[in-house]
């Protein structure tokens, strides 16, 4: 299958949440390029930004799983332009 490259952007509004946000990234690091976290502990929130390349199928499980983490909201734009 061809790559994509992309940016996937994680809200955490439940810090409990941060964790496992974080297992989760650890499990499927192979397909992060770069990563910044933005703490704003004064509005009970985190921001993480994740730059990702990799096939739809490993970023489709990558936003599923923390999709599915309780307090966590998460979005992804991909390039339409595939790679080899």
């Amino acid at each position: 299958m061809d790559s994509r490259i992309g940016v996937v952007g994680i809200v955490i509004e439940e810090f409990e949440s941060a964790n496992l946000v974080n297992e989760t990234l650890h499990e499927l690091a192979s397909i992060i390029v770069g990563r910044m976290g933005v703490p704003r502990k004064e509005r009970g929130i985190a921001i993480i930004s994740l730059i990702v390349e990799g096939t739809t199928d490993e970023i489709s499980a990558l936003t599923g799983k923390l999709g599915k983490i309780k307090g966590v909201n998460v979005k992804s734009a991909l390039t339409k332009k595939s790679g080899k």
